[in-house]
């Protein structure tokens, strides 16, 4: 099953995608919130016959699939290929660093280059969408509190992350750095989640091209990890880690996003991504 939020920012509408791809409106259900993303919920949800819930014509803006996040919990280093191109060791455990939610936004919403940034780069990234509380659970019974999965650009700002000292969260947090969607796939129809291609493009050029096989920790040990240091609730995101092909690790020499650039990414199963690069400009 695949849940999204969809309309104008603030004033998103939940909806399902069909099995012909199309949008339909969850008319008269509630907001996809932490809420309503238990077993029991879900399980409600994938009873509704599709057909029987009207199509959304024309074009549609996609938000985040789950209102009211609370965390945006992100793992870094997690591609060993990765750590090698970033010139990090690889970790012996997961590397954890925080995404404020205020950078949440649609898929397929621009993103603001940082005032003064020379260093944003790109991270397609595979999101857990956490569908009930945990607290130290073991890594056998990790996935049972998921919800289910979603693509994440984890934009980051090389100079703030890595270059002004401190955490790695200074780079990470800018506004609209947190694009996520299209929609959320239940955990049901994903399968296994340890098998998925991802890929993302700038401007048309293929930059990264991986498999979650790759990933030195596992969902259900990332979860598991990240449940012995914070109390993981309904709607929490954690995204974990991206393949190879950043910006910060192309050759002969590093290269970062400018304004007008388009990146556009995508996880089998999961949905894709595009969104344009534009300048920093002050609030009216």
């Amino acid at each position: 099953m695949k849940l999204c939020r969809y309309g104008a920012p603030g004033q998103e509408l939940p909806g399902l995608i069909d099995a012909a791809g199309r949008l339909r409106a969850l008319a008269g259900h509630p907001d996809i919130t932490p809420d309503t993303l238990g077993p029991e919920t879900l399980a409600r949800l994938a009873a509704i016959d599709p057909e029987s819930l009207p199509l959304v014509e024309g074009s549609a803006r996609f938000g985040v699939p789950v209102a009211g996040t609370r965390k945006f919990i992100a793992i870094g280093l997690n591609f060993a290929d990765h750590a090698a191109e970033s010139n990090a060791p690889i970790p012996e455990e997961p590397v954890v660093f925080n995404k404020w939610v205020s950078c949440l936004q649609g898929p397929n919403d621009p993103v603001v280059i940082p005032r003064g940034s020379e260093k944003t780069d790109w991270e397609v990234e595979l999101g857990v969408i956490i569908g009930s509380r945990a607290e130290y659970v073991e890594v056998d019974q990790a996935l049972d509190h998921v919800a289910g999965y979603c693509v994440v650009n984890d934009v980051s700002e090389r100079h703030w992350q890595l270059e002004r000292g401190g955490t790695w969260d200074k780079g990470k947090g800018f506004p609209t750095f947190g694009p996520v969607g299209p929609w959320l796939v239940t955990a049901d129809e994903v399968g296994d989640v340890q098998n998925l291609a991802m890929w993302l493009d700038v401007n048309g050029q293929r930059v990264q091209n991986g498999n979650t096989n790759t990933m030195i920790f596992s969902v259900a040990e990332i979860v598991s990890y990240c449940s012995q240091i914070m109390t993981l609730e309904p709607g929490d995101i954690i995204t974990t880690g991206t393949p190879p092909g950043v910006g910060l690790g192309q050759k002969p020499a590093p290269w970062y996003l400018k304004p007008g650039d388009v990146v556009t990414l995508g996880i089998e199963k999961l949905g894709e991504q595009r969104q344009e690069f534009v300048a920093w400009q002050p609030r009216a």
